[in-house]
This record gives C-alpha cells, sequence and structure tokens, in this order.
C-alpha cells in the first residue's frame, strides 16, 4: 500500500492525509467507507448527511458536484466516485494502465495552479487564493506549505 506508483505520480498526501485535512467539503467517500481500511478514517473530516465546505482546509468550495463531473464525461465506469476513488485504489495497488496514465496526466495538469499559487502567495499565506489552494489540495499537492 502506498508504494510502486508510476514514476511521474508523486502526491504529497495519502488519501487518509488528505481527508485529514479536509477535503470535498467532507462528503466524499462517506458512503463507502467499508471498502477502504478503517484507519483512513479515523481522523477524517466528514459530512455524512450533505456537503459543508466548512469542513474542506481553506474552508471553501473549490469543486464540482459529482454530478457535474459526470455531466462532463469525466468519470471512469470502475471508479464512480471520481479521481478520488481512484487514487483511494491505486494508493492500495489496483492498476489500470490506461486509467492510471489518464489521471496522472490530469493530476500534472493541476502543476499550473501550484505555480500559480507559489508566484502570486507568499509562503504560507493562506488567506491567498484560497479555492485554487483547496483545488490543489483535491489533487493530492499539499498547498498548505506553498
Amino acid at each position: 500500500m502506498g508504494k510502486n506508483f508510476d514514476e511521474r505520480f508523486h502526491p504529497d498526501l495519502s488519501p487518509a492525509q488528505m481527508l485529514e485535512a479536509g477535503v470535498f467539503w467532507g462528503k466524499y467517500m462517506t458512503d463507502c467507507q467499508n471498502e477502504f481500511p478503517a484507519d483512513r478514517f479515523t481522523n477524517a473530516k466528514l459530512s455524512p448527511l450533505k456537503k459543508n465546505p466548512k469542513l474542506n482546509f481553506f474552508g471553501v468550495n473549490a469543486s464540482m458536484s459529482l454530478r457535474d463531473w459526470k455531466k462532463k464525461w469525466r468519470i471512469y465506469a470502475d471508479d464512480p466516485r471520481g479521481r478520488f476513488q481512484w487514487y483511494c485504489r491505486y494508493y492500495m495497488g489496483r492498476r489500470i494502465p490506461d486509467e492510471d496514465n489518464r489521471q496522472i496526466k490530469r493530476r500534472w495538469n493541476m502543476r499550473r495552479h501550484t505555480m500559480a499559487i507559489m508566484k502570486n502567495c507568499h509562503p504560507m499565506d493562506w488567506d491567498c487564493r484560497k479555492r485554487q489552494r483547496q483545488a490543489v489540495l483535491h489533487w493530492g499537492y499539499d498547498s498548505r506549505k506553498m
């Protein structure tokens, strides 16, 4: 678990660390926890009944709903909850070469946002570009350290 990643894929945070930091309104994965190790959710900020942007680390909404993602055809059939579900399964050792490549490329494309944060914000200024910081946190970049 957490090993043998593609050489292009170096997330700063594990799925458990992301959930503990506060991502996806606290709503993500609340209905499928049994699939994953229980310790992944020990310190997770979750909101089982409804989404709560205040649970996001930066306290802002920085993502589309799953419904919107599905409308845009960005959901892989085997991961109906989206990219984070893919990452959780990838982290556990599942490999699907074509899908892994697609998701790794999508994450790599988020680097433009990390670069914008580093270019426009003072280090550790969490009030600068909060939505952008939250969005890259959703992709496993630790924007709390930028």
